[in-house]
């Protein structure tokens, strides 16, 4: 399957949902999009966590649930979770409550903390996994897109030996893909282009 389009719509990826408007704003506005910014970054890390072993719609559409419920994904204070914000979110029927992965969120903010204090920035030590720009794939058909690239699977080590949780060369690789570190729209998308020359000028 290659890119998608509906009726008088521009030529999409293959994989949104078209008949979700979320979806097909998260696709269109903000999916390969780079990001600096550190609260962002530490939101898509929270997000992708929990979306592992389902689906990215579900958590998409929990995704305002997950922000009220992770201090607006303010890092430093869910940092500073204990058992009575642990107990809260298990109580929270806006979230997925998995406890593992709630703990996970938790200890992630804080490995997030270390590497801001040894790098200056977490962006700056996520960027350094691509050589500080995006990855230029071109990808045509579902089939093209891989589980997981060769960068992936040295930053996921990385992040293991760090003390990071529930972030292993999948989850990781799409963490990649929705931060912009590599641009996997497919090449008949529109957001292909758009996203290409964006990172053109950047350089």
């Amino acid at each position: 399957m290659t890119s998608r389009r509906t009726s008088g719509a521009p030529a999409r990826c293959p994989w949104p949902v078209f008949d979700d408007p979320l979806y097909l704003r998260y696709h269109d506005e903000e999916w390969g999009v780079p990001v600096q910014d550190d609260r962002l970054i530490y939101e898509f890390l929270v997000l992708e966590t929990f979306q592992a072993g389902l689906s990215w719609r579900t958590v998409l559409h929990k995704r305002e649930n997950f922000r009220r419920a992770f201090a607006g994904f303010n890092y430093a204070k869910v940092a500073r979770f204990g058992a009575h914000e642990t107990a809260r979110l298990m109580q929270d029927a806006g979230i997925i409550r998995n406890r593992a992965k709630i703990a996970a969120a938790i200890e992630n903010a804080k490995r997030f903390l270390h590497v801001q204090q040894e790098q200056g920035s977490f962006a700056t030590y996520m960027w350094s996994w691509v050589g500080g720009r995006p990855l230029a794939h071109r990808l045509r058909t579902l089939k093209d897109y891989p589980p997981f690239t060769d960068e992936a699977v040295a930053w996921a080590k990385d992040l293991k030996l760090r003390g990071f949780k529930f972030l292993g060369p999948t989850v990781v690789y799409a963490h990649m893909q929705a931060v912009g570190m590599v641009n996997d729209h497919v090449t008949t998308c529109f957001r292909y282009r758009q996203v290409a020359a964006k990172n053109r000028r950047a350089r």
